[in-house]
């Protein structure tokens, strides 16, 4: 008397012999595969680094320890990232700072000043006149504090009633302190935005970030500087003759 495996054997009938077997992958074959599908993930702390790269431009080692270390250990890496935007990343060691710099290879087929004022890093960094007059302050003030406490040293305090009178100088006193005061902390906010300055604490001081000494030339910034004392001194030649014409 046959059972009830024996009748399951008896249904499934002969083997399939117009189906050629499927042939083994070899396990290297396999494992090769799988490592190739594995390199082209991008590592999560390079990952991190290139998206705070993008987003503001910069990274400094005082305040994020971790991330400025992969920039200035991977830099290789980080580069490859940066590659299609037309970004090349820059160390300045001594300061502590990993920052952002449009490609040279951006410039070599095209026209250098057009490309690089249309590039987007350096349409996010333009500043209008008053703006740069205040880098231009600024950036006195930072070299002045490295000059006495060393270079790459932090903390360039500055108080906003020495920055006060230097900005009148240039752009004129309104007439009004509220109204100066009001000028000064606003573009002091913008710059903020920049990763220029910090935000005025309860004490009416800023801190100078490092990024300054990087983001405009010196000999620009100096020219702008004589720009504005001669047109300071323009007008008040022309302010002496007025007076001297209702004599």
């Amino acid at each position: 008397m046959s059972d009830y495996f024996d009748r399951l054997t008896r249904r499934k009938g002969p083997p399939q012999d117009d189906q050629p077997p499927q042939p083994e992958v070899p396990a290297t074959e396999v494992d090769a595969a799988a490592s190739t599908a594995t390199d082209q993930y991008t590592a999560g702390n390079l990952k991190t680094t290139a998206q705070d790269l993008l987003k503001y431009g910069l990274l400094e080692a005082d305040r994020k320890p971790n991330l400025y270390q992969v920039a200035i250990t991977q830099t290789s890496a980080v580069n490859r990232i940066l590659e299609p935007f037309d970004l090349r990343l820059k160390i300045d060691d001594i300061r502590g700072l990993a920052f952002l710099v449009v490609s040279e290879q951006l410039f070599q087929d095209g026209d250098k000043t057009d490309d690089e004022w249309t590039h987007p890093l350096v349409r996010r960094q333009r500043m209008n006149l008053e703006q740069s007059l205040l880098i231009a302050i600024l950036r006195q003030h930072f070299i002045a504090h490295e000059q006495e406490a060393g270079l790459g040293a932090g903390d360039a305090v500055v108080e906003l009633e020495e920055l006060l009178p230097q900005l009148q100088l240039y752009l004129g006193d309104t007439g009004s302190d509220a109204r100066d005061q009001k000028r000064l902390r606003s573009l002091l906010e913008n710059l903020k935005n920049h990763g220029i300055v910090s935000e005025i604490d309860t004490n009416d001081q800023v801190i100078i970030r490092p990024i300054i000494t990087h983001l405009a030339n010196p000999e620009n910034l100096q020219n702008l500087l004589q720009h504005f004392r001669r047109l300071v001194g323009k007008a008040a030649d022309d302010h002496a003759n007025t007076d001297g014409d209702d004599a």
